[in-house]
């Protein structure tokens, strides 16, 4: 549909926090569609489409075109390293990639193992400080590696340092600062460039006016 754009996101803070600012970028969005079980969502009067999925999927669904546009954290695209073109920092859900682990495990000095959901970002950021470690990839409550023995530190997104502090672990060092980003498919950029560079526009001034 050339006048409409297909909108990638996952649910959750991210989706929240990007209805918000589409809404006032004057998108003209219900204030509770995103209470739908729904997982393609087709706004008529926004001239959008919403696909709703896992938020590691999102650049996949951009790179192969089934979206023209996807709103994915910083994260994701670092580890996912798909062939699509990051056009703007939304400047939402901020959070941040952090090294962490047990107390006692600091004063060890080198890791052996970490635990991860981003085997990619773990194995360049340890090789950058001249560590050589074994990644362990996990898919969820990484916090259980060092309880359990199975690593020695996790990577991990850290928002409020809550779960780390409710597990007894700690902070060891902050990789990077994390925000979500708003993603296009290169041949979409071509076809609906008009329609892109709008929402773009529209979106800029909400976040250099915030």
């Amino acid at each position: 549909m050339k006048d409409t754009l297909t909108i990638a996101m996952p649910k959750g803070r991210i989706f929240v926090e990007a209805v918000d600012l589409l809404i006032k970028a004057g998108y003209d969005l219900p204030p509770e569609f995103d209470d739908s079980r729904k997982l393609i969502l087709d706004i008529e009067q926004a001239g959008l489409r919403f696909i709703l999925s896992k938020p590691v999927d999102v650049p996949t669904y951009v790179e192969h075109g089934v979206a023209d546009v996807g709103i994915a954290g910083k994260d994701v695209l670092l580890e996912e390293n798909r062939d699509i073109y990051e056009v703007l920092d939304l400047n939402i859900s901020a959070c941040y990639l952090a090294v962490a682990g047990l107390p006692d495990a600091k004063k060890r000095g080198v890791a052996r193992k970490v635990a991860t959901k981003y085997p990619r970002i773990a194995s360049n950021y340890f090789r950058e400080q001249g560590e050589q470690v074994e990644i362990v990839k996990l898919n969820g409550s990484i916090e259980l590696a060092p309880l359990i023995g199975l690593a020695d530190r996790i990577v991990d997104i850290v928002s409020t340092g809550r779960t780390l502090k409710e597990n007894g672990l700690v902070e060891y060092a902050k990789m990077m600062p994390i925000t979500s980003r708003l993603i296009v498919n290169p041949a979409s950029y071509r076809l609906k460039d008009q329609l892109i560079d709008e929402m773009v526009a529209k979106l800029s001034v909400v976040i250099e006016g915030g």
